[in-house]
């Protein structure tokens, strides 16, 4: 049977499995008694075993095998030794790395050091006493153990490889406890037989409700039932059926194409809209009214598809901190709030390794001896927040203004006149640290340009507020979907632009008097003050025109001060579907993408201070 085309989801399950292992050996940390942990562990690394071996990864299988001996003795004792976890952490990274081999289509690295390095011994401390629940459960009928079970799984209708599918089953079985009988069999499967129902049964010694929980978990399974072989013993209870949450696993370059589709749709809503306002038949009005309802009502929903938790980026942060407060000595508690809050899938990349760019140099340069790191989300209508907070040293302003200084990153006359808080922003210039000495982990400073790109390429904005002795917060703000953008259309020379709302301040007219030279350029007087002015048709290289009457501005904020754009008309603002540029297009600065409108018309989405960092030259009014 050719499993290759199988590898897409079981590296997906494999990753999940790993993550759940990864929090299952965190908390055994703190609790090594944790009986229920040390099960749940074993299986975790038994299941992993079975999906390796099954796709022919016998490295992986190897591994999985040998973290999954070593669980099989704390089984017994009840208790996992703080050697071992150490030792069983080093597995997880292990694996995750063949993981990565098999992704990138590598030949997987070695781990014949991993494999005959001594494993911890056994503990030797007696089993804790049973917690109250697992008394409860041992009088339960359904935990039982002298009596074999007979399982029947049913997978859902829409499994995409059902004979992949039952043979993973059968090998979580196999790690539950011991086959006696399974139709179809292990051979017919991996020889690739087609079957959405798989029916086993287990020797004696194993609990109904376990089998029924493990199974039930996992994918394309759409109904367990479980009966004890037992004349006496009642049969499980079943699981009702509105208690399973089936799911399906979606490629995300299918899930795009999906996105692509339905923005396509929206533009033709527009333009059927723009024809039936013409239209003198109240039916033709009506049924495009209903059409462009039910494509909305499609597109939402095909949008929230693309929306996924935050904690799918954070579930590494507790393993990250444990690590950096190990390597720098430090005491790091380490608290996320709001982990539930949804984004954009392209959204949770594109800030995956900000983040951890951000918790990494709280714990290394913000924390001292011992403190706490906070992660925090939280939505603002449209808008997202997230925020890393750390109660340690700070940052220190005239410090960082004199390293800069010291970089020749500003002049002493630009290092006098900035405030503090402008003197926060340096840490984000390219190459800047105030670090004495280059951490083995990180400097602060170090990847904040990576961090302020990154928000500000999603439409966002980032913000640092730190006080000296009290600690720092990093707080970055964008939107909740990248797909759906409210812009501002503009003008110039003919052409129609989109500016994201994100980055609008508001807009004005401008009459004549208010526009005064200033220094080498001109400004417009605003709220009795003169806000620099920039021409939009000079930015993007177009041919200028002589003013007549009032300027439509736009203002706008570039490198933490007010300018206000020219512009030639103001055309309203409208919700659009954006599209990525294709290379080399995408390597055009300052502008994120397309749009089209009803009528037909494509209208690029710029973005004002990108335009003007990757164009140097005189932009004054």
């Amino acid at each position: 049977m050719d499993m290759s085309k199988y590898r897409e989801m079981y590296l997906a399950e494999a990753k999940e499995h790993l993550q759940n292992m990864g929090d299952l050996l965190l908390t055994l940390e703190k609790d090594p008694g944790d009986r229920e942990g040390i099960d749940a562990l074993f299986r975790e690394a038994h299941s992993i075993k079975g999906m390796a071996a099954s796709m022919g990864f016998e490295k992986s299988a190897a591994v999985a095998h040998s973290m999954e001996d070593l669980m099989d003795g704390f089984r017994k004792s009840g208790v996992v030794p703080a050697e071992a976890i150490d030792r069983l952490l080093e597995g997880s990274d292990l694996l995750e790395g063949l993981l990565e081999d098999v992704q990138a289509d590598r030949e997987e690295r070695s781990v014949e050091a991993y494999l005959s390095a001594e494993a911890p011994v056994e503990a030797a401390a007696p089993a804790p006493p049973p917690r109250a629940s697992a008394t409860r459960a041992a009088a339960s009928p359904e935990s039982t153990r002298g009596a074999g079970l007979d399982v029947r799984v049913e997978l859902a209708a829409d499994a995409l490889a059902p004979a992949a599918r039952s043979l993973l089953i059968l090998r979580e079985l196999e790690g539950l406890g011991r086959v006696v009988a399974c139709r179809p069999s292990a051979e017919q499967l991996s020889a690739g037989k087609s079957s959405r129902t798989l029916v086993a049964r287990l020797a004696a010694g194993v609990e109904g409700v376990r089998v029924e929980k493990a199974l039930a978990s996992m994918p394309d399974v759409a109904r367990v039932a479980v009966a004890t072989l037992a004349p006496k013993a009642p049969p499980a209870p079943q699981r009702r059926k509105e208690d399973l949450s089936p799911s399906v696993r979606v490629r995300t370059a299918l899930l795009d194409r999906f996105v692509n589709l339905t923005g396509e749709l929206i533009t033709s809503r527009y333009t059927l809209q723009a024809a039936a306002a013409h239209e003198s038949w109240p039916e033709v009005r009506e049924g495009v009214a209903q059409l462009a309802r039910l494509v909305s009502n499609l597109h939402h929903h095909v949008l929230r598809v693309r929306m996924m938790p935050l904690e799918s980026i954070t579930g590494r942060l507790p393993r990250l901190v444990r690590d950096l407060g190990r390597k720098t000595g430090k005491k790091v508690r380490l608290r996320i709030e709001g982990e539930a809050v949804e984004l954009d899938r392209a959204i949770l990349e594109a800030l995956a390794d900000p983040l951890v760019h951000m918790v990494r140099n709280a714990v290394d340069h913000g924390i001292e001896r011992s403190g706490d790191v906070l992660v925090r989300a939280r939505r603002e209508k449209d808008m997202a927040l997230l925020e890393v907070v750390d109660n340690g040293r700070g940052m220190d302003p005239a410090v960082i203004r004199a390293k800069a200084l010291e970089k020749g990153l500003v002049s002493a006359a630009q290092a006098d006149a900035l405030s503090d808080r402008a003197s926060l922003r340096l840490v984000c210039l390219p190459g800047f640290s105030t670090a004495v000495e280059v951490s083995q982990t990180s400097g602060r400073g170090v990847g904040m340009d990576v961090v302020k790109s990154a928000v500000e390429s999603l439409g966002g904005s980032f913000d640092i507020a730190s006080q000296p002795g009290r600690g720092t917060r990093l707080r970055l703000r964008f939107p909740l979907s990248v797909a759906i953008v409210q812009v501002l259309l503009v003008e110039c020379a003919g052409h129609l632009l989109g500016i994201p709302t994100t980055k609008v301040i508001s807009t004005l007219e401008a009459a004549p008097g208010q526009v005064k030279r200033s220094g080498r350029g001109m400004a417009v007087s605003l709220d009795e003050a003169l806000v620099p002015l920039l021409s939009l048709r000079k930015i993007l290289g177009l041919p200028a025109r002589p003013s007549r009457g009032n300027l439509p501005l736009v203002l706008t904020e570039i490198r933490g001060r007010r300018v206000a754009l020219t512009v030639d008309r103001l055309a309203g603002v409208r919700e659009v579907f954006v599209k990525n540029l294709a290379p080399p297009l995408d390597r055009h600065g300052g502008v994120s993408g397309t749009t089209i409108l009803g009528d037909g018309s494509v209208v690029f989405i710029i973005d004002p201070r990108s335009l003007l960092e990757t164009r140097p030259r005189k932009v004054a009014a």
